[in-house]
């Protein structure tokens, strides 16, 4: 298992040098330069002007010379420094906006695993009833509308219509003014709707995978055993099957790490939510190279880590995995 884990995280080096380089070569091929961006805003800047803004970024040289300079600065953790006009440290920026992103993706998961793991574990009790197909439509509707359709037609209900909750921001203005208990109070009732939206749409996926599990697992002998000494059925649901259908769930929760960043672009941007979503989102639109570069960075570290940890947690979980 030791040397198993150990050549595991061998592979992510190069795994991981392989998706700075193609994510670098994506960004810098994309049409348009961070200087145009800045003339847009400033149609007096000079032709000289430009081309200083192009040295001093470095963008006037080859793209594998770029490319080493800043893979000399991510070798020491270091992202550079922001195109924006604050010229900020990337990694202060990043520290700045991921506890929201954490918090709003980390709520919206724990109600979509409150919700989904019972209605896939009753669909399959109860297959081909009516409870299964109304279950079944629910999930797939909430799936197929876009989510920022969805969105929005809540923001209009809830927050405009009976007017119960905030649209947009993290906080009211007279936050301050609160107590502890009201502050948290406000902060639940302005991510309310981020964290409903972002649970309806990602709900059908694992619902449906905990259903297909358990309907897998009740066709084992060892449920048809149990039922044969006399077993009810709860308790051959929810102690003998439950157990087990829920093993392949560890390895989506390992993957729901890059989730933490990459899913939240449409709620923080439509709900004016300060995260990374919308550091991304603005990041892009300004063409700012290291900041992109910096939250992709991110994300795939999480993503390489989601596969560490969800393989891990696989072979503690079922002692029948052996890696040796």
């Amino acid at each position: 298992m030791t040397s198993y884990f150990a050549r595991k995280l061998v592979t992510l080096v190069p795994t991981l040098l392989g998706i700075t380089l193609i994510t670098f070569l994506v960004i810098h091929l994309a049409p348009g330069e961070p200087t145009d961006r800045m003339i847009e805003l400033n149609p007096k800047i000079s032709a000289q002007s430009k081309q200083k803004l192009r040295e001093m970024y470095h963008l006037d040289k080859p793209l594998h010379v770029q490319y080493w300079l800043w893979f000399k600065r991510f070798a020491v953790l270091d992202f550079g420094n922001s195109f924006s006009a604050d010229s900020r440290p990337v990694l202060d920026k990043i520290k700045e906006r991921l506890p929201i992103t954490i918090l709003i993706n980390a709520a919206s998961m724990a109600v979509i695993f409150i919700i989904a793991i019972p209605l896939g574990v009753m669909s399959a009790a109860r297959r081909g009833s009516s409870f299964d197909r109304w279950s079944s439509f629910f999930v797939f509707f909430t799936f197929s509308m876009p989510a920022f359709w969805l969105a929005l037609l809540l923001m209009m209900l809830f927050g405009i219509q009976l007017g119960w909750l905030p649209v947009s921001g993290i906080r009211s203005l007279d936050y301050q003014t609160f107590s502890a208990l009201g502050r948290a109070w406000d902060y639940a009732r302005h991510l309310a709707l981020p964290v409903l939206i972002s649970s309806l749409t990602s709900l059908a996926y694992l619902s449906r995978f905990v259903r297909q599990s358990m309907l897998e697992v009740v066709r084992m002998d060892y449920i048809t055993t149990a039922k044969a000494k006399g077993c009810d059925e709860n308790s051959v649901i929810y102690r003998h099957a439950l157990r087990n259908a829920l093993l392949p769930i560890v390895t989506i929760l390992g993957l729901s790490l890059p989730g933490l960043i990459g899913g939240s672009v449409i709620f923080e941007t439509i709900f004016a939510i300060p995260g990374m979503g919308q550091l991304f989102y603005e990041s892009v639109m300004m063409r700012d190279y290291p900041l992109v570069m910096g939250i992709l960075i991110i994300g795939a570290g999480l993503t390489l880590a989601g596969n560490m940890l969800a393989d891990f947690c696989y072979a503690l979980v079922d002692p029948r995995i052996r890696y040796e």
